[in-house]
């Protein structure tokens, strides 16, 4: 008898179909087909062994198990629960009439026990595209798509729970994850910095405001010690909630990367990573053997922030490899039969000293000498300085300073404005695919951005006198866009270029 059972494979941040076609006739053996990875051919041991343990019995016959299409390479483990059903099927040991409308993953322990996979949310997804009645997944798995609706997903902790969903039982219905009430348990975490703990630094809280509001890259130099990095740690607090959309998109990310943030709860704060300098360039970009190519930190920032601390110590191989995803939003990787597309459109927060010993413009503390120093700064290259899009120099304090300094505004308040600014983006840029300035490309700019006649000289004069590059321009008018939503101004006036055009001291030749 030939059964075929719904499954799914996961490629980039989607899923695609995989049918697995289980037929018992005359003969002997069970022979596994279908491009099958060494995981998927092991799954017939801890399969026949499964269906043991539960007092199934193996026919006599000849099994045979294709895993359709045949020229997609399948790997992982989650084909476990659907090649067990299959026997069961086949072999007509249960009735099973809802395997028809029905897509089914999961690993399998030899007790029987199912075991979680990655990729829940994304095949939840296609199931309900598919025209697909249900889902069963494992539990954990499930829970990443139990606010989906139009579609019954059912969460399993053993194969024998997904026997009776199958057999279509009205008992069945304790199984099922959608809109179960379940206490929401978040991990402990600390809290981010406020703004009204950090003293003084008021030019680069500005610049901080500026970069959540308008999603645009920011790189900070200073001395050790400055707040470099209390200020980007404080920026998670004043960060904008994710819309519904742009949450369900981030957690397909983390669910194919096998990081989901709760099993019971959805992702409400935008993602912030914080990977140490010498993570390799897989773990930046994403990376992986054939078609199982998981997605980096650049990916897992998707709609958040990536903070790289001693940005200038990173390998420069990796560093290099941020300039298209900075630029594209989204990242590109090929391997010889196989390329795979994420999204990035991520906020860079980069913090690095101004030289080896750090101390580099604070009076006579810099022991470098004008070679050492040309030499570190050097190794953040001229592409990479020309995408970020606001450059602050951080200085550290003086004792009289913080002896004198007064409580500065919460980060309540700036949140305030730049979820202000936001909206005002959203609205703007409604039905564009675009979801904050820093995103806008050029066609994007001329429609949204013109600039009056006082305003294109006064950018015209910049340009020569700085010597910025074409790039600098547009991010400019952006930068200076962001500026006129935090006043709330339906125009690009000359003060905010100018503010904007004072952020890019770091292109200049003269710096060191």
């Amino acid at each position: 008898m030939l059964v075929n059972i719904f499954g799914a494979k996961c490629i980039g941040i989607d899923a695609f179909k995989v049918i697995v076609e289980v037929d018992i006739t005359m003969g002997i053996g069970i022979h596994l087909c279908g491009l099958a990875d060494v995981a998927v051919k092991e799954s017939l041991l801890r399969t026949v062994t499964a269906l043991q343990s539960l007092s199934y019995h193996i026919p006599g016959k000849k099994i045979v198990i294709n895993l359709a299409p045949a020229n997609l390479q399948k790997n992982g483990s989650g084909y476990d629960l659907p090649i067990a059903i299959g026997i069961i099927a086949a072999s007509e040991q249960r009735a099973l009439i809802r395997t028809g409308e029905t897509l089914i993953m999961g690993e399998l322990g030899l007790d029987g026990s199912v075991r979680d996979i990655c990729g829940g949310l994304p095949i939840a997804d296609f199931a309900k595209k598919e025209g697909l009645k249900a889902c069963i997944l494992p539990y954990n798995s499930a829970m990443e798509a139990r606010e989906m609706e139009g579609i019954q997903i059912y969460g399993v902790r053993n194969l024998s729970e997904a026997v009776e969903i199958l057999e279509g039982r009205l008992e069945a219905e304790e199984y099922l994850i959608n809109g179960k009430i379940i206490p929401c348990v978040e991990e402990e975490a600390s809290s981010p910095i406020d703004f009204s703990e950090i003293i003084g630094q008021q030019g680069a809280k500005r610049a901080m405001e500026i970069a959540a509001a308008g999603g645009h890259n920011i790189i900070m130099i200073g001395a050790p010690g400055s707040g470099k990095s209390s200020l980007a740690k404080a920026m998670a607090g004043i960060l904008p909630p994710l819309s519904k959309e742009e949450s369900f998109v981030c957690r397909k990310i983390y669910s194919i990367a096998g990081k989901s943030f709760s099993s019971a709860c959805a992702l409400r704060g935008r993602p912030f990573r914080n990977p140490h300098y010498s993570a390799s360039l897989a773990a930046m970009v994403g990376g992986g053997g054939k078609d199982n190519i998981i997605p980096g930190e650049v990916t897992l920032a998707h709609l958040g922030v990536l903070f790289l601390d001693e940005f200038n110590l990173m390998p420069k191989a990796t560093i290099e490899a941020l300039r298209a995803p900075m630029e594209d939003r989204k990242v590109i990787i090929s391997r010889l039969k196989y390329k795979v597309e994420y999204p990035a459109s991520f906020t860079l927060v980069a913090a690095a000293n101004p030289c080896a010993c750090g101390y580099w413009g604070e009076g006579d503390r810099c022991t470098c000498s004008p070679a050492q120093r040309q030499q570190y700064i050097s190794r953040l290259s001229g592409p990479i300085m020309d995408r970020m899009d606001l450059q602050v120099w951080v200085h550290p304090l003086s004792a009289a300073q913080l002896r004198s300094a007064k409580s500065s505004e919460p980060s309540e308040a700036i949140a305030a404005r730049v979820l202000k600014a936001r909206e005002i983006q959203s609205k703007r840029f409604e039905g564009t695919g675009i979801s904050c300035n820093a995103e806008m490309d050029r066609k994007a700019i001329d429609k949204f951005c013109r600039l009056g006649e006082n305003e294109s000289e006064v950018l015209s004069q910049l340009m020569e006198s700085m010597e910025f590059s074409m790039r600098a321009y547009y991010r400019i008018i952006k930068v200076s866009k962001t500026i006129a939503d935090l006043e709330g101004c339906d125009q690009i006036e000359s003060r905010h270029l100018m503010e904007a055009a004072g952020y890019r001291f770091l292109d200049k030749k003269d710096l060191l």
